[in-house]
């Protein structure tokens, strides 16, 4: 199982609000939910920051990362703990 999640920076706050789009089968799955999300988010010209995440339900280390301002995704290497592009 793997879960959605979106986060939005909020000011004055330290801490994002967050939000599970949804938990899902397969990555794959949770991963076409985050890009639908993001590409939604795009199309209303908003200008917040929010960030998504795709995780195993609880989990603190995320399989797949992208934000609202950049075209970039990334996945973690698990062997070197680095992010990297997609």
């Amino acid at each position: 199982m793997f879960e959605a999640v979106e986060f939005t920076e909020v000011r004055g706050r330290d801490e994002p609000d967050e939000r599970v789009i949804g938990v899902f089968p397969d990555e794959i799955s949770a991963v076409d939910a985050v890009r639908a999300e993001r590409t939604s988010l795009i199309e209303t010209g908003s200008e917040e920051y929010v960030w998504w995440v795709v995780r195993q339900p609880g989990e603190r280390l995320a399989q797949f990362i992208a934000d609202s301002k950049s075209d970039k995704e990334f996945v973690l290497d698990l062997a070197t703990g680095q992010l990297v592009e997609v």
